[in-house]
């Protein structure tokens, strides 16, 4: 790598400062955060430009870029081939965004800096969630960048960026200091996200939470402790769902009760009703079109037809997506949409989580949090859609395409020691 100039010093603080502020551009709605995004990304091409030893570092997480520029081909052509409009590829074009970005990863930035600023925004938009539940009286809060439909997804984001400052509390290098805001920042965090009572998400995160810390525990050796974290959290999230917030434990016994109640024949009843009856109309979208299926941000036309020609219940009329990325991917795009799908989600999954064990505790912990931004969306893929809205979306793809460079970047870097 370059030597580390005085110049070069302030460049990288200027980046880290840059690429810490990330998520908080995510969820809020300001638009001068814009300009912080376009400086990051301008950034990143600038580098992989001039630079061949960040050219090389990128190549090496070249398996996680091949699948972004393979979403981003396929949706361009599904577009084209059934005529949808260039408004479905909105998001898909902003992973072009991601992938210069994550150049940046490549480059021996202040990274105490980037993961207190990710916590730090964690505390913040916790924080929102309290205000929003407790003083303006929002019974399920949906943070600064939403509307009322998008308490789910901002409990996503919370729970990723809880887990990102979990990690960093495992590791031996973090200040104390350091570790009061990333515990701070998990906390709000995971308060946050079980204000909005959103069933997904919680159970996501608990899934991969205990995984991480398995993970952790193999690494250090230490089974005792980590068992012992691992029922503290599951004990207080317990007390807060008992307690707290019971209409965290009402939500997931209505849920069983309309699951087992749902019967496509009769009249569909709340909100999972719905979305068994969502995933019925999708699976059929699928069938009838497997090949092509009905076209990139056409399911909500499709349901309504179906819906008007009496297929599927009145109830799911105004909804646009299958709340479930799979069965969405499939309905829209056929198996070729599906097999993309699967491919974005799972193979940045498995690419970390070849690498959470390494010796390297930087390359570790670099694998360990792609792998619990990967870990939640995968799992929460399957009761609703991950990727329609710009906030989640942009989380995932900075993460998984920055942090497979940061852990190729770590890997060369253990190699030529």
């Amino acid at each position: 790598m370059h030597e580390q100039s005085p110049y070069s010093q302030k460049r990288y603080w200027t980046l880290s400062i840059l690429l810490a502020s990330m998520p908080l551009c995510f969820a809020v709605p300001y638009k001068a955060k814009v300009l912080l995004i376009a400086a990051l990304w301008v950034s990143g091409l600038v580098l992989l430009a001039m630079r061949q030893d960040l050219r090389r570092v990128y190549r090496g997480a070249g398996i996680v870029m091949l699948v972004c520029v393979l979403n981003i081909l396929y949706s361009a052509l599904n577009i084209l081939s059934h005529r949808s409009g260039w408004a479905a590829f909105d998001l898909e074009g902003q992973e072009l965004l991601f992938l210069g970005m994550a150049a940046v990863f490549a480059l021996p930035l202040r990274w105490n800096l980037v993961w207190l600023g990710f916590s730090l925004t964690a505390c913040l938009l916790g924080g929102t969630s309290v205000m929003q539940h407790y003083v303006t009286g929002i019974e399920r809060p949906y943070g600064l960048n939403n509307g009322e439909w998008g308490a789910i997804e901002f409990a996503m984001f919370l729970l990723v960026l809880a887990l990102l400052a979990i990690v960093q509390l495992l590791r031996k290098q973090t200040s104390w200091p350091e570790k009061a805001v990333h515990a701070l920042g998990a906390g709000l965090a995971v308060y946050g996200a079980l204000l909005s009572q959103s069933r997904g998400p919680l159970l996501a995160f608990l899934a991969v939470f205990v995984v991480l810390m398995l993970i952790h525990g193999k690494r250090v050796g230490q089974w005792r402790r980590t068992v012992t974290v691992i029922s503290l959290l599951l004990a207080g999230v317990t007390l807060v769902a008992t307690f707290v917030q019971p209409q965290i434990l009402e939500r997931f016994v209505q849920g069983h009760t309309e699951a087992s109640s749902y019967d496509h024949a009769h009249e569909t009843v709340g909100s999972v009703g719905e979305r068994l009856e969502l995933w019925r109309t999708a699976k059929q979208a699928f069938v009838e079109h497997p090949v092509a299926g009905v076209g990139s941000g056409r399911f909500g036309q499709y349901v309504r037809e179906q819906v008007k020609s009496h297929h599927s219940d009145d109830a799911i009329v105004q909804y646009e997506h299958a709340h479930n990325e799979y069965l969405e991917a499939a309905a829209t795009g056929g198996l070729p949409g599906l097999i993309v799908i699967l491919l974005v989600l799972y193979v940045p999954l498995v690419y970390f989580l070849f690498n959470v064990l390494a010796a390297r505790e930087d390359t570790a912990a670099a694998a360990m949090c792609g792998f619990a931004a990967s870990g939640i969306y995968a799992l929460c893929a399957l009761t609703d859609n991950v990727f329609y809205r710009a906030m989640p979306h942009s989380l995932y793809f900075l993460l998984i395409t920055g942090l497979a460079v940061l852990v190729a970047r770590q890997r060369n870097a253990a190699a030529q020691s």
